[in-house]
């Protein structure tokens, strides 16, 4: 099996084991990709997600209002706009964000502190730091996911939350040009996903998956509504069903019509053991 095909298999994750120097150029590659992709300008920005979010990550949040989550890092997570629904449970608020395009001087009433990320993967804050970290389609975009993944276990802490949402598939052979995706990006296998997760010591609190009801029905009736059918409840539910009782059908480079009847995406919610 050559290298290539390895990683289309879902045995190995593309980018993964790659040196510092390819990383760089990864990472240059990729750092405005999103910003270049349309989401540029503020003003014309939407938010489609936040069903999607409240349904299969913020739910399994300490339901108390008075539950305050001191520091709380949005990892790649641009303008913050998928904080909205918590923001009034936040006090201290930071962006690891790599584009100069996409900042925003405040979210609600929270004036979030942006930071850039390291090339390597590092991540410039102490041990057990944050109570709360989200990261909603970013680690897709990033080579040495699986370092990255062991940087948000050390900074968070014990008893603290970890949202993740992410494709599992391939998203297409990014040898190739690929129409409206970034060079770089490819989704992360569940089986590395979830090895990974487990080998650092997080607990998984919910594990639901998405996206293939409704980008089925995104393709005949979609043009019938203003927003994508992922930002309305009626859709996301249903959707989390049928993904969830498909999930053994996820191929990772599905190429004929029955693996590609599966999920596209997971929704992790971890939390990090006490000491």
């Amino acid at each position: 099996m050559n290298k290539t095909n390895e990683y289309l298999s879902g045995e190995k994750l593309y980018g993964d084991d790659y040196s510092f120097d390819e990383i760089k150029k990864w990472y240059e590659e990729e750092k405005e990709g999103y910003a270049d992709l349309g989401s540029k300008e503020f003003d014309k920005y939407r938010y489609y997600y936040h069903e999607l979010n409240k349904d299969q990550g913020y739910k399994y949040l300490p339901k108390s209002k008075s539950a305050v989550f001191n520091n709380v890092l949005g990892f790649g997570s641009a303008y913050g706009s998928e904080f909205e629904p918590i923001i009034e449970r936040i006090s201290n608020l930071y962006i690891l964000e790599p584009s100069d395009s996409l900042v925003a001087k405040k979210i609600g009433n929270v004036v979030p502190v942006y930071k850039k990320p390291e090339i390597s993967g590092k991540i410039d804050f102490p041990d057990d730091f944050f109570d709360l970290i989200t990261c909603f389609g970013t680690l897709h975009h990033i080579p040495n996911v699986t370092f990255v993944l062991e940087e948000l276990y050390r900074i968070l802490k014990p008893g603290g939350f970890l949202l993740i949402r992410e494709p599992v598939i391939s998203m297409g052979d990014w040898t190739k040009a690929r129409k409206d995706l970034t060079k770089n990006e490819r989704g992360i296998p569940v089986k590395i996903f979830k090895s990974t997760i487990n080998r650092l010591g997080f607990k998984i609190k919910a594990e639901n998956y998405n996206s293939f009801l409704i980008t089925v029905l995104q393709k005949i009736i979609g043009g019938f509504f203003k927003k994508p059918l992922y930002a309305y409840k009626i859709f996301i539910v249903p959707d989390r069903v049928l993904s969830n009782l498909l999930k053994w059908n996820i191929k990772y480079h599905a190429v004929n019509v029955f693996r590609k009847i599966a999920p596209k995406n997971v929704f992790f919610v971890l939390s990090k053991k006490g000491k």
